[in-house]
């Protein structure tokens, strides 16, 4: 099935870059800064999911970004899509054997520390995700990685720290902070969010846990980029919503891709 995958975008690709780019809810408009683009629509992929969320387009894109061959995913798939983890995470195999390197995750997500503001950007220095089933969960594909893995660097800390400057430079502030994720599709109750400010969760979504612990049971560097889109539920008492969330993500879209186009020039 893997195999099958990556014959057909060999197919339509010849030069396979080392970093690959997953745009999350609002971000994707990172994608009109690539150039020399080919674009595969999901639908098209061999075994491939198909994004069903507003706001991601569902299109691998190859292209240079800032001079530097990427890969981006111009939409990603959650599990409350009704997919399973494992087809969640099938991007990430499949990144790995084409020979990706390097994996950058973005998204959307709720600020759970208090001196956050909408629109903030935060660079994840760890996760929780006590409340769903591992992705690694089953058989091990001993082909990609260990059946058990250290997770005490998921995100590169050397990576981070070249993230740091470029983020204070451009938006004049720098959140480093605990990524919490949340199965979905609803929203996180108050108390849900005071439980989580207690374990240490500095925001919380519905993404990018699951692919980050495929990337590192594959072998992956990874680093990540959340956009706080609104403040969690309790905070300020604001009615949540999707459609605000795309909206302050489209608000900080232009220094984000700023942060974007400098980072992958210097990994």
């Amino acid at each position: 099935m893997f195999q099958e995958t990556v014959d057909f975008i060999k197919s339509k690709v010849t030069d396979i870059p080392k970093i690959a780019i997953i745009l999350g809810s609002g971000l994707g408009s990172l994608s009109d800064e690539i150039e020399n683009k080919t674009i595969i629509s999901y639908k098209d992929i061999p075994n491939f999911p198909i994004s069903t969320v507003p706001g991601h387009k569902g299109e691998l894109i190859f292209g240079t970004l800032n001079n530097v061959s990427i890969l981006a995913m111009n939409g990603r798939f959650h599990y409350y899509e009704g997919y399973d983890l494992k087809e969640v995470t099938y991007p990430i195999r499949i990144f790995k054997l084409l020979g990706v390197e390097t994996l950058i995750l973005t998204n959307a997500a709720g600020g759970i520390n208090l001196n956050f503001e909408k629109g903030d950007l935060m660079i994840i220095e760890d996760q929780l995700s006590f409340f769903a089933e591992s992705v690694l969960r089953g058989p091990n594909l001993s082909e990609f990685g260990e059946r058990f893995i250290d997770m005490s660097n998921v995100y590169d800390k050397n990576y981070i720290e070249i993230l740091k400057p470029i983020i204070s430079r451009i938006t004049g502030k720098c959140h480093t902070g605990v990524y919490a994720y949340m199965k979905g599709p609803t929203y996180e109750t108050p108390a849900e969010i005071r439980a989580l400010r207690v374990l240490g969760a500095d925001a919380v979504g519905m993404s990018t846990v699951p692919e980050a612990v495929v990337a590192r049971h594959s072998g992956l560097k990874c680093i990540g980029i959340t956009c706080i889109t609104n403040m969690a539920a309790g905070i300020n008492q604001e009615i949540l919503s999707h459609e605000d969330v795309k909206e302050t993500a489209l608000k900080c879209e232009n220094y984000f891709k700023n942060v974007i186009k400098e980072l992958v020039t210097k990994l």
